[in-house]
């Protein structure tokens, strides 16, 4: 065999070539745009934009021609006119504040009735205290004179207020230090009433005529105690120029010779638990640095993306006069737009310019300077401590987005009207005359087209050039002049227009959130020359190379402290989701039960499937979490999972949870895992077509069959929950949780004789498999589908899905934001009349191994991950780390109360959760999903009769049911 050799002359040819490249590009990189970070570009495009008639723009449009408010109204929270509900109380001097308040709940409504000495254009704010509750923003609905003046005062948000716990930050054993735990730290504040998706940037205004009104704000969100509204005029801000025009005749000087740094993580104040100080490890520019170990040295980042965010600093100034004000600071998330802040200095905008400070995208750390046209903003300081904010905004792209996600919804109105007509598989060679039968058909395809265009160009505009922002958009308005040009190939064009209105989904919710991560603030004189370490092609070259040698020597799996010691209690630990779930839970651990305990947790990231082959090579963990319903029964069978109920206080914490979430880990006389999520289905609905249709929300399955009529006329569709086979082969199959629902509700079960036979071959069963299988072949109903995008479209109005759907609608689906709620599903008619409506549940579990060594140890780390205070905390964590479509469907009842679920909503949820009934698991159940789905599909693909189907297969389940209680010498 021939061997080729390498030159080592061509190889070392290769490696210069690598190094020349790389110096080449940080070159370039280094001598990019530094020029002062300009406030937000103005934009000089005038093209006109279009809003809703419901919308805040339409309001004030109406009256953009009235006087300001010359004079304040201040109502005193105490001295109410009227309330609706009994969770209210005055309270007299609270927390510091003289004079009385009123403590307002989660639930009711309460009004004050003011007279307004002359009409106009009213701002509002709020003096408040943020008292304690589940941790997320007071949401209320603000009513004038009875009525929601725009939908945008439906959702009006009053932050909370977090810090770090303690003053310093911990260290491991490591040398690495730990994420500071955030904590509420509550104050009398004011706010003022502004839009909650930052689409309008300035605070609402309000108009008012002169005489006697009423206000009223009624709870949709935690509880919260109010001083007083103010009703006010708001105040015109100076530009910089005129602000520099007052500091001149004034006589304010610069100040000289004096450079000040605030450090990132140093914040004092933040808007959400989310916030916290994070380790930066990718730069050597960032402070405190270190090439090895984690440091704690910059905030913000993808957690600080979603407007209406801010942080807070203090800053100490030594003497009065003029500074300049710069930061080191990271934005590579957002391109072709920028990441935009509002900046306050004690708690005031200085000037106009403020409102929208951009930071453009750029790959590393930078020194970004505020300023304008090379010349940096004077900012005056006296002497002393000042504060100084930087809110998460929109700014120059706000109307843009909001314009976007108004333009969705009216696309997505027009294909269900055309879907009404045509249907989801229109036949292309017929012509089904739609510009005669949808009035105004080619108008509406004129105008979203035409208000497409104008975003990009405007966009365009903003970016200062070509960008990939406006690509999609620009590729919804190509496909709408098509159909307008040639309207009797719109049917032809359905599935191209679905695909991209639902790519202009993904980019109404990307172009929303604006990431920036701050190292540091610098507050310097004008003659000061700022110089950042670490930015240099030396600084780079060297962190890359001390990081890449670190690699061979430090193990970054491993978070937080670490046990070498072999007196000391430890227990390893299996969690099979990702690796944001397990660094949250190692600083959790870290934090609140190694620290308490003295039990050291080393905490692995795997896949679950190889659970098993290990524990059987003797490698498994101590503790596996986050496991499917079916396994921990499954290794009881086989001696495999620890009997929990050996430990005296079982039955104390089994209380945490609902009956139903225990039963699939029953098995014998004992219980082999703790619940960690329990989820179940609820009924998903659009209140603006069913409205359209005229159909209310069903509560019995008999109305469900007389809405499938309706739906159907309409080529709508009616979502079941899916049939679908195992994502992974070999995965276990749950029964169809539609079928188990039916047959929970008929008074079935799915095993008898204490699980040693199944009971589908009953006649309750069999006439359950019938009722279900009749959906699809008489109604002929779909078994696979996305149900989240069709009911976003309104294709798919209402349908049957897991309840943690909610999560993602509310961050997927913003532009139909308030037109959709949820219910609990239909229920079966009983002989007395009543409505039984029992759902399936499914869920997760954490189970002890029998081999575990210390079983006292691993019970004690079980305890606390299923306790109120953890579950409630992570669930919070994770909603901040990914957003709401990540809250967490917690099976610890106490826990699921703390999470920040909107009352109306939280409240349909519980009705279903008191109607949940748990599956249980029995050796050879497996059999009993496979089968189902098998018996399914002989009923509906292949034609065969229902009871003739499940009756054939039913007899593989007993057969496998028979040999596993065989095989594990279990009584038959």
């Amino acid at each position: 065999m021939n061997r080729q050799h390498r030159n080592p002359k061509s190889v070392a040819i290769v490696i210069g070539v690598c190094v020349l490249l790389c110096a080449v590009l940080i070159i370039l990189n280094l001598l990019s745009d530094n020029k002062p970070l300009d406030a937000a570009a103005k934009t000089p495009y005038e093209g006109k934009l279009r809003h809703s008639e419901n919308s805040y723009a339409a309001y004030i449009a109406q009256y953009e021609h009235e006087p300001k408010a010359e004079q304040d109204i201040i109502i005193d929270a105490a001295q109410y006119s009227r309330l609706l509900g009994d969770d209210f109380e005055v309270l007299d001097s609270f927390e510091g504040m003289q004079g009385s308040s009123l403590w307002t709940g989660e639930t009711g409504e309460v009004e004050w009735s003011f007279t307004a000495p002359a009409s106009g254009l009213y701002t509002m704010e709020l003096l408040y205290y943020p008292v304690a509750g589940k941790s997320s923003a007071i949401e209320r609905i603000v009513k004038l004179d009875g009525k929601v003046p725009f939908e945008e005062a439906q959702f009006i948000q009053f932050d909370r207020i977090w810090n770090n716990e303690l003053d310093t930050i911990k260290v491991d054993n490591q040398g690495n230090e730990l994420r500071p735990r955030q904590v509420e730290y509550p104050e009398w504040t004011t706010k003022v009433v502004q839009d909650s998706n930052g689409y309008i940037t300035e605070p609402f205004q309000f108009y008012i005529t002169k005489g006697t009104h009423t206000l009223s704000f009624q709870a949709s969100r935690e509880p919260v105690v109010m001083k007083e509204i103010r009703l006010k005029q708001q105040p015109a801000l100076p530009s910089y120029d005129e602000l520099k025009q007052q500091y001149e005749q004034q006589g304010i000087q610069m100040t000289s010779g004096i450079e000040l740094r605030i450090e990132g993580e140093a914040a004092i104040k933040k808007s959400s638990p989310t916030l916290y100080p994070v380790s930066e490890r990718t730069s050597a520019a960032v402070s405190p640095y270190s090439a090895s170990l984690i440091k704690i040295n910059t905030i913000g980042g993808y957690n600080w993306r979603l407007p209406g965010q801010w942080i807070e600093w203090e800053i100490d100034v030594p003497e009065d006069g003029l500074y300049e004000l710069s930061f080191i600071a990271q934005q590579n998330w957002v391109r072709g737009i920028y990441s935009t802040r509002k900046l306050y200095i004690d708690g005031v905008v200085p000037f106009e310019e403020m409102n929208q400070v951009g930071f453009k995208y750029k790959s590393g750390y930078r020194l970004d300077t505020l300023g304008e046209d090379d010349e940096p903003y004077l900012y005056y300081f006296t002497a002393g401590k000042h504060t100084l904010r930087l809110e998460n905004t929109l700014g120059p792209f706000a109307e843009l987005i909001s314009e976007v996600e108004d333009s969705l919804y009216e696309l997505n109105s027009l294909y269900r009207s055309i879907l009404m007509i045509t249907g989801t598989k229109p036949d292309e060679y017929r012509d089904y005359q739609l510009t005669s039968k949808i009035p105004n058909l080619i108008e509406t395809l004129t105008f979203e087209r035409d208000r497409l265009s104008d975003v990009a160009a405007h966009l365009k505009q903003l970016a200062g050039g070509t960008s990939d922002q406006e690509a999609l958009l620009k590729s919804m308005a190509i496909q709408l002049g098509e159909m307008i040009e040639k309207p009797d190939n719109i049917h032809r064009k359905l599935t191209d227009y679905k695909t991209n209105t639902g790519g202009l989904g993904t980019w109404v919710q990307q172009a929303r959130e604006h990431p920036l991560e701050i190292d540091a603030i610098i507050l310097s004189s004008p003659d000061t020359k700022v110089k950042v370490q670490g930015l240099s092609v030396a600084s780079k070259l060297k962190h890359e190379m001390q990081t890449f040698f670190n690699s061979f020597f430090i193990d970054y799996n491993s978070i937080g402290n670490v046990s070498d010691q072999k007196d000391q209690r430890t227990i390893t630990v299996w969690i099979g989701s990702g690796r944001d779930q397990a660094n949250t839970m190692k600083a959790m651990i870290d934090e609140t039960f190694t620290s308490q305990t003295g039990i050291n947790v080393n905490l692995k990231l795997v896949q679950m499937h190889t659970l098993l082959p290990a524990t059987l090579a003797g490698q498994g963990p101590d503790v596996a979490m986050q496991i499917d319903n079916d396994i921990p029964v499954n290794f009881a069978m086989r001696n495999a999972a620890a009997d929990l109920t050996q430990f005296a206080d079982y039955a104390e914490v089994a209380k945490r949870f609902r009956s139903s979430a225990v039963v699939p880990y029953q098995y014998t006389n004992g219980v082999y895992a703790l619940p960690e999520q329990q989820t179940f289905n609820m009924l998903f609905y659009r209140k603006d077509v069913l409205e359209e249709l005229e159909l209310e929300v069903p509560k019995t399955w008999d109305e469900v069959s007389a809405m499938l009529a309706v739906l159907s006329k309409n080529h709508m569709a009616f979502g079941l929950p899916q049939v679908q086979q195992a994502a992974i082969q070999g995965q276990n199959i749950p029964p169809n949780s539609l079928y188990a629902a039916l047959l929970f509700q008929n008074g079935g079960q799915f095993y008898r004789n204490d699980g040693k036979e199944s009971d589908l071959d009953s006649r309750v069963a069999i006439e359950t498999f019938k009722q279900w299988t009749e959906y699809y072949t008489d109604y002929k109903l779909e078994r696979e589908y996305d149900f989240a995008n069709r009911f976003r479209t309104g294709e798919m109005p209402i349908g049957i899905a897991d309840y943690t759907i909610y999560n993602q609608l509310t961050v997927f689906a913003p532009e139909i934001r308030g037109l959709w709620g949820f219910a609990p599903i239909p229920g079966t008619v009983q002989p007395d009349g009543t409505i039984n409506n029992q759902v399936p549940s499914g869920g997760s579990a954490v189970m002890m191994l029998e081999s575990a060594e210390d079983k006292e140890a691993a019970w004690e780390f079980m305890k606390w991950w299923t306790s109120d205070d953890t579950q409630a905390k992570f669930g919070r964590e994770m909603e901040g780390l990914m957003g709401a479509a990540a809250r967490y469907p917690t099976a610890n009842i106490n826990a699921l109360d703390s999470l920040p679920w909107p009352v109306a909503d939280y409240e349909q949820l519980k009705e279903q959760f008191d109607h949940v009934v748990g599956i249980p698991e029995v050796p050879g159940g497996y059999f009993t999903g496979r089968h189902l789905f098998n018996a399914f599909y002989k009923t509906v693909i292949g034609e065969v009769e229902a009871r003739e189907a499940l009756m054939d297969y039913v007899e593989y389940i007993q057969d496998e049911i028979e040999n596993k209680r065989e095989e594990f010498g279990l009584p038959q």
